[in-house]
C-alpha cells in the first residue's frame, strides 16, 4: 500500500519511514478509538499552509481502507470557500480585506454544518462542494463529490480547523504591516474572531479526534506556501486552460496573501498542542521534530500489542 501511495502522490521515499514511525500508528489509535463507538467517527486535522495536512489525512484514509475495509470520506476547508461575487459582497458591506478568501468568515459554514450533520446522520446521498483555487470559484455543482454509501470515518482538514477564537484584548495590537494598514479600526479582526467563535467552534464538538502539525514559527509559512503555489502552477499547465492559470498567485503575492493568515496561525501554534490528541510538532525541513499525544483514553498501538 505505502508504495503506491508513494507514487500516486509523487512523495519521495524518505515518506516511507516517515509513515511507519509516525502515521501508521496515530492511524491506528484512530481506529481503536472508532471501534469502541457505534457511530461514523470524525477526525479534524489542523495544519498551516504547506504543513502536510492534506497528505497526512490521505495517507490515513488509504491506510484504514485498506487495512481495515473502512469507507472513509477526506474533506477540506478549502472547498468550503464562499464564492467570489459573496465575498465581494462581504468586503463592501464588512471590510474590504474578506474580499481574500482564507480567513473565518470567508467559508460557507452553512454548507458546512448541513455536510456534517448529513454525514453524521448519514443522510445519502451527500454532495460535497469542491473549490477551484485557480478561478478562485466553487466548482460547478454538477462536479461534486457525491457520498452515496454510509461513511465510517470522516477526515476535515483546514489551516485553521480546531483553532478557537481569541480575547478582545488579543484583538488590539496589530501582528503584521497589513493589519496596522489596512485594519487599523480592528473591524476586520473582531469580524473575523466573531465568526470563528459564532460559527466554527459549535462545529468542532461533532468531531472525536484532534490532530495538529505544528510549524515552528510563521517565519517558515511563506517557503512553505510558495512551493505549494509552484506545485499547483505545474499541475495547471498539464490540465487546465490558462485562462484558468490567471488566479495563481507571484511569490509578492503569496508574502501578502499569508500576512492574513498570520495571527491564528500563531494563535495555533500556542494553543493546539493543549487541544489537539495528537500533535507532531515539525522543523523548518517539515520533518518531525517531536510528537505529543493527550492521555487519557488513548492506547497506541504497542499498548495494544502488550496488552492482548
Amino acid at each position: 500500500m505505502i508504495k503506491t501511495f508513494i507514487k500516486t502522490h509523487n512523495l519521495p521515499n524518505e515518506f516511507k519511514e516517515l509513515a511507519e514511525q509516525y502515521y501508521q500508528p496515530l492511524t491506528d489509535r484512530i481506529y481503536s478509538q472508532f471501534k469502541q463507538t457505534e457511530n461514523n467517527y470524525f477526525v479534524g486535522v489542523n495544519g498551516c499552509q504547506g504543513s502536510g495536512k492534506s497528505t497526512l489525512s490521505a495517507y490515513i484514509a488509504e491506510y484504514l481502507t485498506c487495512t481495515y475495509d473502512l469507507n472513509i470520506v477526506v474533506m477540506s476547508l478549502d472547498d468550503f470557500y464562499l464564492a467570489q461575487d459573496e465575498r465581494n459582497k462581504l468586503a463592501k458591506d464588512v471590510h474590504p480585506m474578506l474580499e481574500k478568501r482564507g480567513v473565518p468568515g470567508t467559508h460557507d459554514t452553512v454548507l458546512l454544518e448541513h455536510v456534517i450533520s448529513a454525514l453524521k446522520n448519514n443522510e445519502l446521498p451527500i454532495s460535497i462542494p469542491t473549490f477551484n483555487k485557480a478561478t478562485d470559484n466553487p466548482n460547478p455543482k454538477k462536479d461534486w463529490t457525491v457520498i452515496d454509501k454510509p461513511v465510517d470515518i470522516i477526515i476535515l482538514e483546514g489551516w485553521c480547523w480546531g483553532v478557537t477564537a481569541q480575547s478582545d484584548d488579543q484583538l488590539i495590537s496589530p501582528v503584521n504591516s497589513l493589519e496596522n494598514k489596512n485594519d487599523s479600526d480592528i473591524v476586520w479582526r473582531r469580524y473575523v474572531n466573531q465568526q470563528l467563535k459564532t460559527h466554527y467552534e459549535p462545529l468542532y464538538q461533532s468531531f472525536d479526534y484532534w490532530i495538529a502539525l505544528q510549524a515552528p514559527s510563521f517565519g517558515n509559512v511563506y517557503r512553505w506556501r510558495l512551493e505549494q503555489e509552484q506545485k499547483l502552477e505545474v499541475k495547471l499547465q498539464l490540465s487546465t486552460s490558462q485562462a484558468e492559470k490567471s488566479g495563481l498567485m507571484s511569490a509578492t503575492q503569496i508574502l501578502n496573501f499569508i500576512q492574513y493568515f498570520q495571527r491564528l496561525t500563531e494563535h495555533g501554534i500556542k494553543t493546539l498542542p493543549d487541544f489537539a490528541d495528537t500533535t507532531f510538532f515539525l522543523d523548518a525541513n517539515r520533518k518531525i521534530a517531536d510528537i505529543k499525544i493527550k492521555a487519557p483514553n488513548i492506547i497506541d498501538h504497542q499498548q495494544q500489542e502488550v496488552l492482548k
